[in-house]
């Protein structure tokens, strides 16, 4: 079937929208929220798990092999680690990122008493009173602190603020969309997965699109700590792809343009015939792609298949630079995911086999092992 359309200007807003919620990882609530209903508005029968991750039905000709795609709500964050005595927060961080991009942020702190605006600085932040030092400290979040935009010159008057142990710290994620497509922004990983996806589901919608199979739209809420899509995937689900980022730095393959499918990632290789049908069918849809392997990186996938369950995984990427820091991704990209996934979800059941929890070896895949075709011989100079 044709390349169904996908309404940018949908996915940008969903992208705002979801930019404008703050969701690290523990303190998800509105967001969920936010997703279940646009889910419910494009006329997806929605449930959540207990803690709040969203799995959403979008029946197709049958149940058995059904397909999964995959993103996540949480964000990076922090959460006070101590009240210190000269009235400010001292941090640990919520997922694995540097301080050094903390430094300079502006934040929200979500306490009992209510929410404090405030700013992460290092702790030797004046040049006019430290000089050269402010170039000398180190980097790491024993160098940082967080200077609450409220009376709290000392702990007394910290402590009066209601702000404990433990509350939850929100970095702003001050974005930028520009009209030449690029978009700037902390935490597009991964705001921008979950906008492809309902960008993905209004082309479905929208054009009354029919699949083979069920289709679980998946939504997960602690991915950046490790957990992802662990505990939410159904027996009847046979392929899962995630949605995330890829970082496009040096040595890496990614870009910011097209799809980067993941080859493997610091978990190992993902399904090999699912990752081939993805890229066949970026191929045949003349969707712009490009194959890289991560090695610093984990993702929904990971945590599926190191929970046990039996899924062929792939992972499908837009490229992002710098990630985990101030994040820079570019519409064309976020475009093309949602062109992939549409192409997949509406193609034919390829392994019938998959329909079956356990089977016999009728129907078992098969990979190439054939001795490649080479035109040089023993007896042949390459210089000729």
């Amino acid at each position: 079937m044709p390349r169904l359309t996908i309404d940018t200007e949908y996915l940008t807003e969903q992208l705002k929208a979801l930019l404008r919620i703050p969701s690290p990882t523990g303190y998800t609530d509105t967001v969920v929220r936010h997703v279940a209903q646009e889910l419910e508005r494009l006329g997806l029968k929605v449930e959540l798990t207990r803690r709040g991750a969203i799995s959403a039905l979008r029946q197709g000709s049958r149940r058995a092999s059904a397909r999964a795609v995959v993103s996540h709500l949480d964000t990076l964050g922090a959460q006070v680690k101590r009240l210190k005595e000269n009235g400010r927060l001292e941090l640990v961080p919520i997922g694995h990122w540097s301080a050094r991009f903390a430094e300079g942020a502006r934040c929200m702190v979500f306490s009992d008493a209510g929410t404090y605006r405030g700013t992460i600085l290092p702790l030797k932040a004046s040049g006019h009173t430290y000089n050269e030092e402010i170039d000398t400290l180190p980097v790491g979040w024993g160098y940082v602190e967080l200077r609450v935009d409220a009376l709290s010159r000392d702990l007394t008057e910290l402590t009066k603020l209601g702000i404990e142990v433990g509350d939850t710290v929100a970095i702003d994620p001050q974005p930028e969309f520009l009209d030449n497509g690029y978009v700037v922004s902390r935490h597009l990983d991964n705001k921008a997965g979950v906008a492809v996806m309902l960008a993905a589901i209004k082309a479905m919608e929208d054009a009354g699109t029919s699949t083979p199979v069920d289709t679980h739209w998946l939504f997960t809420i602690a991915e950046e700590v490790g957990v992802g899509a662990a505990s939410i995937l159904t027996p009847d689900i046979a392929s899962m792809i995630a949605v995330d980022n890829g970082t496009s730095a040096p040595g890496q393959n990614s870009a910011e343009f097209g799809v980067t499918v993941a080859m493997a990632d610091q978990t190992g290789p993902f399904d090999y015939h699912l990752t081939k049908k993805l890229v066949r069918l970026c191929q045949d849809e003349d969707i712009r792609y490009q194959k890289d392997v991560f090695r610093y990186y984990r993702s929904d996938s990971a945590s599926a298949i190191e929970a046990g369950h039996d899924v062929r995984t792939a992972l499908i990427t837009f490229g992002v630079d710098a990630s985990h820091g101030y994040e820079r991704i570019h519409v064309h990209a976020l475009r093309s995911l949602a062109e992939l996934i549409t192409a997949y979800l509406t193609s034919p059941v390829e392994i019938e086999r998959d329909r079956n929890f356990h089977a016999g070896l009728k129907g078992f895949t098969r990979q190439p092992d054939v001795e490649a075709a080479q035109e040089l011989a023993s007896d042949t100079d390459p210089a000729e």
